[in-house]
């Protein structure tokens, strides 16, 4: 299908401009969104005669996204999950938790501005993207962690998972008896016996 675009739109085009795209993502987005009109005579009338407007009313938007962009570029929203020993989140983190995060902070966001490929299940510092207009993006952070305590790690670059990973080895290593190299293999120390046996005395002829 051709339409004509009513705003930019990323790896299609910008306002005004004619693309062809599948049927389905015209009827149920585009369309739907009022994103862009159906490529015809009439549309295309419609289009020049309020281009002007529609040009003005996109770069009001613009500017108005800009100013919440500085605001927003860079925060940190810090969100506290149960998670296994592996760090894999018991349930995920979606826009809506990314988007109520910052709002709590704050910030004009909704959650269709949050661009996310897929939910959050792993514990960790993870960029986001905000499309908070469709030629203003700017990147937040959210710090994903079981504690306060480790979210202030995190925020400091420790990789709180790598650090426990080697704290559970270092304390399994403290459980490891020392190697007697005298002793036989499968011979056991007799300093570890309860009732060790005394070697039997000789009679000397």
């Amino acid at each position: 299908m051709q339409i004509i675009l009513l705003e930019r739109i990323e790896k299609l085009g910008t306002i005004g401009d004619v693309v062809s795209v599948k049927d389905g993502y015209a009827r149920n987005y585009l369309l739907p969104q009022k994103k862009a009109l159906r490529a015809n005579d009439a549309n295309r009338q419609v289009f020049e005669a309020n281009r002007e407007r529609l040009e003005k009313e996109n770069a009001e938007r613009r500017t108005e996204a800009e100013g919440e962009g500085k605001k927003v570029d860079g925060a940190e929203v810090v969100l506290i999950r149960a998670s296994s020993n592996s760090g894999q989140l018991y349930g995920s983190v979606n826009v809506r938790d990314i988007a109520q995060a910052l709002q709590e902070q704050g910030h004009k966001v909704d959650k269709r501005q949050v661009v996310m490929g897929s939910p959050i299940k792993t514990i960790g510092l993870h960029e986001v993207i905000l499309a908070l207009h469709p030629e203003v993006r700017v990147t937040v952070k959210a710090n994903v962690a079981r504690s306060d305590d480790e979210a202030e790690l995190q925020r400091r670059g420790v990789d709180v998972m790598a650090q426990a990973a080697e704290e559970g080895r270092a304390e399994s290593e403290g459980f490891t008896e020392p190697v007697d190299p005298t002793l036989e293999p499968g011979e056991i120390p007799a300093d570890m016996l309860e009732n060790p046996v005394e070697p039997e005395a000789t009679d000397e002829a």
